[in-house]
């Protein structure tokens, strides 16, 4: 950029831990994020700027972060951050959170790590967790501590095998009614 013939300085920022795909914005939640979340009645999309929905969060959902989420969030190292809270993906032109997605913990054996996902029950069958799950891989390709992302689903939910299929997961085995998926970064 020039004003006249003089150059002007300028710089850009680009936040690493946002991932933006053709129709979605993913991004980690702060821990104050993550507490506002589990309160519902949309105080976080209030907050965030988001378009408010009526959100509710589940009891299970409430639960396991209550017991396991947050009590890691607390004892996490700040770098395994990341791989404890909740990664929203936000739909970029209605602002509404269409899912939300994580990691299950950080990077062990040599950079291996499993993601979990949902998609809110009406935005289900619109493909946007194939793409989330898809700008999830290529952020973990991105980093060096990453080699290997698993994926565990139950043998009955269609939907779900076809995202991981869909992402080039391949069958790693089978316990019982769950499989599990491996995808090489």
């Amino acid at each position: 950029m020039h004003e006249g013939n003089k150059p002007l300085c300028y710089f850009t920022s680009r936040n690493p831990n946002v991932i933006e795909t053709e129709r979605l914005h993913l991004f980690p939640l702060t821990l104050a994020q993550l507490e506002l979340y589990l309160k519902g009645n949309d105080g976080l999309e209030k907050e965030l700027g988001l378009t408010p929905f009526g959100r509710t969060v589940a009891p299970q959902v409430r639960d396991m972060v209550t017991k396991f989420t947050l009590p890691k969030i607390y004892e996490a190292m700040p770098e395994d951050y990341l791989f404890y809270t909740f990664w929203l993906v936000v739909d970029k032109q209605s602002r509404v959170i269409v899912a939300e997605m994580g990691f299950k913990g950080p990077p062990v054996d040599g950079g291996r790590v499993e993601i979990g996902y949902g998609t809110m029950p009406a935005m289900q069958s619109k493909g946007y967790m194939t793409e989330a799950v898809n700008g999830m891989l290529q952020w973990t390709a991105g980093r060096r501590d990453i080699r290997l992302v698993l994926a565990e689903t139950h043998a009955s939910n269609v939907p779900s095998i076809r995202v991981v299929e869909k992402n080039g997961f391949i069958p790693l085995t089978k316990q019982g009614e769950m499989i599990w998926w491996k995808k090489i970064v």
